[in-house]
């Protein structure tokens, strides 16, 4: 089979076709035939030598895809060869076959294609389990979200709408501003020209979100807290601009707060397959009325994987950037 590798740690350039043997499921699992892959900035870390994959994992880069079912390993498994499907995997994403645990996998949603399925496991994943399960958002509450015309962004704005929540996102310019309020955010901030702790202090009337999802870390972890209400959740899922920061606990201590993060891809197969049994039950049904749907900036061949990083590097992107894999 033809996939990408990373010949050595470094900028787009160093991402190459080879070709691999097409690998067997073992007990568990599925070979899907990828007709689609998703690109996500731990692919851009995996690169760069900064984001190893966990042991036991395919070094090639790819953590979503969607595609047919190949072959079917053994054990009780209930997807059958020719099914189409979309699956959450720990790596092995760009290539023409990727092995794949049975229980990430998801039917593609009825009125999505394959391009738009490929882009929904690693960001829907992340978002319900970080602000739906580890955030607890409730009805009502006001949730801030960092990056919102990202991947992660795109959907958390969508998904936290939906659900009844107050969106307020921040985006680097006002094209990207745009096009988050058209997603649902309520108020969308362009951090370049605003303060989001001022605007946040203005919109809330003082009283602060419930809520903050962040990829940024770094400068953006204090004002965060100063962000936040008595009893408001920070969740840290990256950290773009620096993990290390000086942090004055007094207002953590005095509004309750609670700071919290996570990944996804370390997690067990039985940790992953229950986010992706929620994910069917309560998102599932707002992608198929067509409340929800993933955002799709562009779609390059999977030889093209190089410039498909150098799109994401940009930042210029809205949405999730795919990889087309043709067999």
């Amino acid at each position: 089979m033809t996939a990408i590798e990373i010949v050595c740690p470094g900028g787009p350039k160093v991402l190459a076709a080879a070709k691999r043997p097409v690998p067997s499921p073992g007990p568990g699992e599925v070979l899907v035939r990828v007709e689609a892959a998703g690109v996500n900035r731990p692919d851009l870390m995996q690169r760069e030598g900064r984001y190893p994959p966990p042991q036991g994992v395919s070094d090639i880069p790819g953590l979503e895809i969607s595609g047919s079912v190949a072959a079917v390993g053994s054990g009780e498994i209930k997807w059958r060869r020719g099914q189409p499907l979309c699956a959450l995997v720990a790596g092995g994403g760009y290539a023409e076959y990727c092995v794949v645990p049975a229980s990430q996998c998801l039917p593609i949603p009825s009125g999505l294609n394959m391009i738009s399925s490929a882009s929904i496991p690693e960001t829907f994943f992340t978002v319900w389990a970080n602000v739906f399960e580890r955030g607890c958002l409730k009805v009502g509450e006001v949730l801030l979200v960092h990056g919102g015309s990202s991947g992660i962004g795109t959907t958390a704005i969508q998904l936290a709408s939906v659900f009844g929540a107050q969106v307020i996102t921040t985006a680097g310019s006002e094209r990207k501003c745009t096009a988050c309020r058209r997603l649902g955010a309520d108020v969308a901030i362009n951090y370049r020209t605003e303060d989001f702790v001022d605007v946040v202090s203005a919109i809330t009337e003082g009283r602060g979100v419930d809520l903050v999802l962040d990829i940024v870390g770094g400068s953006y972890t204090r004002r965060n807290i100063e962000s936040l209400a008595v009893e408001g959740r920070l969740v840290q899922i990256a950290v773009l601009e620096g993990a290390k920061v000086d942090l004055d606990f007094i207002p953590v201590i005095q509004k309750r707060l609670t700071v919290t993060g996570s990944s996804l891809r370390p997690r067990s197969v039985m940790e992953k397959g229950a986010l992706a049994r929620a994910l069917l039950v309560n998102v599932w049904p707002w992608i198929e009325k067509g409340l929800v749907e993933p955002v799709i900036d562009s779609v390059y061949p999977l030889a093209q994987a190089a410039s498909a990083h150098q799109r994401m590097e940009s930042s210029e992107h809205i949405g999730k950037i795919v990889l087309e894999v043709v067999g």
